[in-house]
């Protein structure tokens, strides 16, 4: 049970969105031109790099919902998600991949952490300066976001089916798209606590 009275049918950071809408907004936008928008990594891609940091931080809901967006894009394979969250080094994902992770993994612990040779290490894998800052800024958001679930004590299902689910509809539909559903539906949640 949350610390705070949020929608108990919306677990994870959905009931602290619900719970205060004016905040959802802008965490939403900024997750969907993260993780959603066009870039030069996939969509897939993306959302591995959220997954990973997630589950580094041992965040259930996010690393969950996010590797089930993630496997949405990737075809359904969920052993590759598994993979990169357990040993992304023995993964079957690209070089460069594997050197966005590096950088995403040492910003997780303290983006002071982050050198000019992981950065050059990335570079010499192919990676953009776009494709370098968006995994430093999706890195630093994951752990805004999953402390933000933690640090309310948010329900986070243990039920693989209903990340499957939830993750095939936001891979689909995008964050907005899908928050606009819950933030209607609860709208003025912190107004009435």
């Amino acid at each position: 049970m949350a610390y705070i009275p949020v929608p108990p049918d919306l677990p994870g950071i959905r009931g602290p969105m619900a719970f205060r809408p004016e905040t959802a907004r802008p965490l939403n936008e900024l997750v969907e031109v993260l993780l959603h928008g066009p870039h030069s990594l996939t969509l897939g891609e993306r959302e591995l790099i959220a997954t990973f940091v997630s589950s580094r931080n041992c965040t259930q809901f996010c690393h969950n919902i996010h590797g089930a967006i993630a496997a949405a894009h990737l075809g359904g394979n969920e052993e590759l998600v598994r993979q990169v969250k357990v040993d992304y080094l023995q993964a079957e994902i690209s070089p460069k991949l594997k050197a966005l992770l590096n950088i995403a993994g040492k910003v997780q612990q303290d983006g002071k952490l982050v050198t000019a040779a992981d950065v050059e290490a990335a570079r010499k894998q192919g990676a953009t300066d776009l494709e370098i800052h968006d995994t430093v800024l999706i890195a630093a958001a994951f752990c805004m976001y999953n402390r933000y679930v933690d640090g309310l004590g948010t329900d986070q299902p243990a039920d693989p089916a209903f990340y499957r689910e939830r993750g095939k509809r936001v891979a689909r539909e995008g964050y907005v798209a899908v928050s606009k559903e819950y933030l209607s539906a609860h709208a003025g949640a912190a107004a009435k606590a």
